[in-house]
């Protein structure tokens, strides 16, 4: 890449040029991604399906464009290849997308944009507008598919860095796992319970955003709940994904039970007490009235009296 074509003495292109550096003096097996020889602001990349998920063993290509602010203003992001989880050629929104400028920190980079999306990958859509929810194996046999050829999108300079990616990118991710006979069962439950169960083990709730409005880009939006990244070193990024806790039927019909209880408990006791008290209250009121009447000279008629 000439960089004597470009102003050194911008911000963004010099915070620009040193992330390509870092990114093919420090490559990762799980994502690639360069700019256009022409514009450096546009970037095309790869990345594998995440492991462990009916993603695994895809190559999945996208392009991101970098404003001219940046890295004071976030990227916008998308995907070129059919994977069941996200439309293709539509911006996608996340938080770490430019949707979302309020959760942008300058130290985040287009490595910690790739790994935030590879972490979205598996999760559910919960039927966000532009999110698509294929089943596992419609899923999986985009994944096979998506190594066969890399995507077709925009003039022949753009296509070659797309064409080089998949080739490296292909070099360096496995073939998608084969189903196992037990796999299989787990993705295809012979009854209603089961289905119950996969959808629970499949769920994954993300930190939520605060009730930001549904953003939209043209016709078309993708909209995530945001994703929260706890790291801000641009070299990496610790996602923060929070599992939502499935609370057990037996468990959750127990516990109203309990809390009346303990309730009725403390109320007798409140009564207990407050009884002992005005019994005492009564007794030295008694007294007193007593000692009173002897001192005044009535002692005997009140002793004869009671």
């Amino acid at each position: 890449m000439a960089e004597d074509k470009y102003n050194l003495k911008n911000p963004a292109v010099k915070r620009i040029l040193q992330e390509v550096k870092e990114m093919q003096s420090n490559p990762s097996d799980d994502f690639t991604s360069l700019p256009l020889e022409e514009n450096i602001f546009e970037w095309q990349f790869a990345i594998r399906g995440p492991r462990d998920s009916e993603f695994e063993g895809g190559i999945y290509h996208g392009r991101i464009q970098l404003p001219a602010e940046y890295p004071f203003k976030p990227p916008s992001f998308m995907l070129l290849t059919p994977n069941g989880r996200f439309e293709t050629q539509t911006k996608i929104c996340l938080s770490i997308s430019n949707h979302h400028p309020e959760h942008w920190q300058p130290s985040w980079s287009v490595r910690t944009a790739l790994v935030a999306l590879i972490a979205f990958m598996p999760t559910n859509p919960n039927g966000a507008l532009g999110s698509l929810d294929y089943k596992k194996e419609e899923r999986r046999a985009l994944a096979i598919k998506s190594r066969e050829s890399p995507p077709k999108y925009g003039n022949p300079d753009r296509q070659k860095l797309i064409d080089e990616i998949h080739e490296y990118m292909l070099s360096k991710t496995p073939p998608v796992p084969q189903l196992s006979p037990s796999q299989a069962l787990e993705e295809h439950p012979t009854n209603s319970d089961g289905e119950a169960q996969a959808n629970q083990k499949d769920s994954v709730t993300m930190v939520a955003g605060n009730g930001l409005p549904n953003p939209v880009v043209g016709d078309r939006a993708v909209e995530e709940e945001p994703l929260v990244l706890a790291n801000a070193n641009p070299g990496t990024a610790v996602m923060g994904v929070r599992a939502a806790r499935e609370i057990p039927a037996e468990e959750s019909s127990n516990q109203p039970l309990q809390r009346p209880e303990m309730r009725v408990q403390r109320s007798a006791d409140d009564r207990l007490f407050t009884w002992a008290a005005v019994g005492l209250t009564i007794a030295i009121l008694v007294l007193l009235f007593k000692k009173f009447m002897k001192s005044s000279g009535h002692g005997a008629v009140f002793m004869d009296g009671s």
